[in-house]
């Protein structure tokens, strides 16, 4: 039985006119009832302000439970912060703090949203509104839930928020590996980037990997890993820059999942990255990642 996190305000409002559902997150929700695995469904309650405003500007927060957000900010944002909107903004946060809670109770859970790494402390940026990673990684510390954890994002864009966000912070590293040429242009400094060429396949991505995150996963030597498992680095993805196949993808899950398993870390996954217009083929790459782990620990 996998444990997965999702909430109804995950999903966007369908529109009557649309012959299909159009959300992604709905689409990954379909998909996986669909997928005959034993799944556990979990909903979280909305991240409580306070601890959005730990990482965020208090000001910021305001301005996106209110749906006020000004229009620069959603420009940076890349799309209006309406109503639910802000209520799937504090729902996705309290959904990545759950996913970890309970993979520290069964070793891997996943959410089925967030990851959303380019949200900064006083504005959103890059599709992303809070900064669920770096808001549930600030929690879990100083709630005593774990003194270290180690935040490894394999999306093809840095995460430079989440970086951003954590610098500094007693018990909490991160890890980046990404397209250099790609968004965003000015770079954040995470605890440790692995930044690649264009065009880089599955055989070269997977021993950089390796080599990179092994000799960090044993320095930092983490109590739980948040995984933002971003599956852009896909070679027909639209904003993406390398050259990863399905099964690369798949290559990478059981790869990360192997290095976990093996030092007895916990892993919570967020779903991140994908971009194309060809939802339903996206949304499947984003199920076959969180299958592909749960299998590892089952």
């Amino acid at each position: 039985m996998i444990p997965i996190v999702h909430h109804p305000d995950y999903v966007a409002a369908p529109d009557p006119r649309a012959r299909a559902q159009s959300s992604k997150n709905g689409l990954i929700r379909d998909m996986l009832n669909d997928s005959g695995v034993p799944i556990v469904w979990h909903v979280p309650d909305p991240m409580p302000p306070h601890w959005l405003e730990e990482v965020h500007d208090p000001a910021y927060v305001a301005q996106v439970l209110s749906a006020a957000v000004p229009a620069e900010k959603e420009r940076r944002i890349g799309f209006p912060v309406t109503e639910q909107v802000a209520r799937r903004a504090q729902a996705v946060p309290g959904g990545t703090w759950l996913a970890a809670c309970l993979a520290l109770r069964h070793g891997f859970a996943a959410n089925s949203a967030g990851g959303s790494h380019h949200a900064l402390a006083d504005t959103g940026a890059g599709y992303c509104v809070f900064n669920d990673l770096a808001v549930s990684a600030v929690r879990l510390v100083e709630e005593g839930a774990v003194e270290r954890l180690l935040v490894v994002d394999v999306d093809v864009h840095q995460g430079d928020g989440t970086a951003a966000l954590t610098a500094g912070r007693a018990g909490i590293a991160t890890y980046s590996i990404h397209a250099a040429k790609n968004f965003p242009a000015r770079k954040a400094r995470s605890t440790l980037d692995v930044a690649l060429a264009d065009g880089v396949g599955d055989d070269e991505y997977l021993d950089t990997l390796r080599r990179t995150l092994v000799p960090m996963l044993d320095d930092v030597r983490p109590q739980l890993i948040l995984y933002q498992a971003g599956v852009d680095p896909f070679e027909g993805d639209q904003l993406g820059r390398l050259a990863l196949t399905d099964e690369g993808l798949a290559r990478r899950e059981r790869l990360v999942a192997e290095l976990a398993l093996a030092r007895g870390v916990p892993l919570a996954s967020t779903v991140g990255g994908g971009y194309g217009s060809d939802k339903e083929a996206i949304a499947r790459r984003h199920v076959s990642a969180i299958l592909t782990l749960g299998a590892c620990w089952a």
